[in-house]
Parts: C-alpha cells; structure tokens; sequence
C-alpha cells in the first residue's frame, strides 16, 4: 500500500513513461518530458534524491546513447526497487523485496518492448542491490545507482550474448546460494553476499559452473586460512578485521580478473582465458594462505631488502608463507584440471603463476601500500592481475 503521496506519484510517473516510450519520439522529446516532471518529483522532499537521478539517465536516453530497454528499465529498477526496499523493515529481507521487485517490473518492461533480453535485465538488478547495499549511508546513492544501473545493462545488452534462460536460472540459484551461506556463516557481509553472487553469476553464464567450483574452492582455502591460528593472530594484532567477514572490496579485489576472463572466454572461446582465470585465482588463494598461515611462521623479511620486519606489515615474507603459497597454487591448479578447465601443462604454469602473483602482492606491499598510495584491496587486485597475465604470457610462449 502506498504510504506517500511522493511514492504515488512517482509510481504513476514511471508507469507513464515507460508505456509511452515505443512511440514518443524522436527519444530527446520523452526525456525533455521526464527531465520536467523531475524537477516537479525534485520539489516533493521523499522523491528529491530520485528525481536527481532521473534526469541523467533521461539526458543518456534523450542524446542516444541508451537503448530503449536501458533507460526504461533503469527507471523501473528506481522507483519499483527503492519503493520495495522502502517498506521493508528487516535487513537482509528488503534487499531480497528490491531484488524481486525490480526483476518483476523489469520483466513485465522487457515483455512490453518486446525485447527478449534476460541478461540485460538480470546484471541491472543485481548491480542496483549491491550499489544500493555499499551506497547506503550517502544522500547521493541514487544518482550514482541509476549511472551504475545504466551502464552496467548498456554493456550486456551492447555485448548481445546469448545464454540458455535454464543456465541463467542455475547461475542465479547457485550465485545467491553461496552468498547467502557466506553471509549466515559471516564471512561476507551483505556487500560481499551480492558481489559474490554477481561474480558467481558472470562465472556461470560465460564460462561454466566448473568456474565457479574453482572460485569456490578458493573462497574455502581462504575461510579456514584465516580461521587457523585465530585467536594467536588475534594476540599478535594481525586478524582480519570482522571477524574474517569479506565485503565488496575484498570479492572484487580478488574476483575482478577471473569475472573478466569468464566474459573473455565465453564470447571468444580463446583458451588463453583460461590461462588468465586459472592463474588469477591461484594468485588469490596462494596470497590469502601465504598472509593468513605464513603470518605465524616466525619474524618475516622484507622482500625488498630482506631486512627483519614486524608481523604483519606490508611485504613481509616468511619460508611458511612461501610454502603455503606454493601449496594453494598447486591446490587451485589441480582443480581446475580435474574439473577438466585446464590441461596438465597449464597446471604447471598456473603453479607458478600463483606463487608469482603471491610475491607480486608483498612487492606492491612493500613499495606502493606501505606509502598510501594504494589499499589492500588495490593490492590484492594488482596481484592477482599479474598472476594471471603472467600465466597467459607463458601459455602464449608455449
């Protein structure tokens, strides 16, 4: 039931707009109309952020840079979503009320057009949860949502990849699956529930489900990586923050690259993608076990000097460390042949291309992190990114 007289009119707005979009034209005409009806919603004080983020949005559309299902979708996912998150009251369930919300407006849109794009509509809304979810404590979320929103659906539907509506069902089941039992098991919150399902979902769609047991797999080595020893990590100082709980930065960090090469890999077939997927996650898991067990073995060194540092600074490198670098690497490698992604020489280099990254990570530690000039997040995404570029240099050498 409607609570505002803003929420009605906004509702009656966006329906207006998108049913009279197929034949006002040309498109700069309807976004004139919506970028004046913005500023009446910009008057009423609840709609003020969402009239805000209208009129870029009808401006992109307007100067025909968004296609007709994008911007009309955009503003369904909006209002539809914001609405549904709005009159929820738990956590976790209003984020569950946007999600539905939005898919269902934005399928009865994609029927209406008669554009038959579920993926477009899918990385919208998943998109919008997790802006909405990391943005909101800002007063400028829904502008940045309604460009995050746009851009993303812009892409896929620019892309025009083909998947089976079954694979898209099973992606988003086993996605949001895995997130929510790292959300309830807390180790992710809900930023890293849905970026981990968004990863999991391009994983799937593009590659295969055999991806994301690999991103899975390390995802577990890195859980019981920073469970071991806790509590003394906890005494020395050098815990996760959170209780171990990853949020978005961490997945994207870690996830970012292996996303890319699924998307690579599935609209070019190359197997040098391969190289770069398998490379990058052993990276991923060979850092996290190398910082979560070889933080116990003893003083490390730096590795620029070799020079004794305390436990837990940036660089610092142990024999353990090494060693439970290597092994992860090893681990992830072996996997991944024998789910059968890659083959037995692309285990051997894959091996090495995470012990690689894993020390690619204590340089960029020692030399950018340590100074501020990147975080952790940005060093755990350059290093994962160098294990899987140096991975696909020495497949292409081969």
């Amino acid at each position: 039931m409607m609570k505002k007289p803003g929420d009605r009119i906004a509702v009656l707005l966006i329906l207006v707009f998108v049913l009279i979009a197929p034949v006002v034209q040309p498109p700069w005409f309807l976004a004139i109309i919506v970028i004046l009806f913005s500023m009446v919603l910009f008057l009423i004080r609840k709609t003020k952020f969402l009239a805000i983020a209208m009129i870029p949005i009808a401006g992109l559309y307007g100067l025909g840079f968004l296609p007709l299902l994008v911007f009309s979708c955009t503003l369904t996912i909006l209002v539809v979503g914001e609405l549904a998150f709005r009159w929820s009251g738990e956590k976790l369930y209003s984020y569950l009320m946007y999600i539905g919300a939005a898919l269902i407006g934005c399928t009865l849109v994609m029927f209406y057009l008669g554009r038959q794009s579920p993926l477009v509509i899918l990385f919208g809304v998943i998109v919008a949860v997790l802006l909405k979810a990391i943005l909101k404590e800002r007063e400028d979320a829904m502008m940045i949502e309604a460009l995050g929103i746009a851009m993303t659906m812009y892409l896929v539907y620019e892309l025009n990849y083909q998947a089976d509506i079954a694979l898209i069902a099973l992606a988003v089941v086993i996605a949001f699956s895995f997130g929510y039992f790292a959300f309830r098991l807390k180790t992710a919150d809900v930023t890293g529930l849905f970026s981990a399902a968004l990863i999991g979902v391009i994983l799937i769609v593009f590659a295969d489900v055999s991806w994301f047991l690999i991103v899975l797999l390390f995802f577990i080595l890195g859980s019981v990586s920073t469970r071991y020893r806790y509590e003394y990590k906890i005494n020395m100082g050098v815990e996760q923050s959170h209780g171990g709980a990853r949020g978005y930065l961490n997945v994207f960090a870690n996830g970012t690259v292996s996303a890319a090469a699924a998307v690579l890999w599935g609209v070019t077939g190359h197997p040098v993608f391969l190289a770069l997927f398998v490379g990058s996650i052993a990276t991923a898991a060979g850092d996290t076990m190398a910082s979560e067990i070889g933080v116990t073995g003893g003083q490390p060194y730096m590795i620029t000097n070799l020079k004794r540092v305390p436990p837990g600074t940036n660089g610092g490198i142990t024999l353990l460390g090494e060693m439970i670098a290597l092994a992860g690497s090893v681990i992830v490698s072996l996997v991944a042949f024998l789910l059968g992604v890659i083959d037995l020489p692309l285990v051997v280099i894959c091996s090495i291309a995470g012990i690689v990254g894993t020390n690619i990570d204590s340089l960029v530690g020692a030399i950018l992190e340590n100074r501020g000039i990147v975080g952790n997040a940005g060093t755990n995404f350059i290093a994962t990114a160098g294990g899987g570029l140096f991975a696909m240099v020495l497949f292409a050498a081969m």
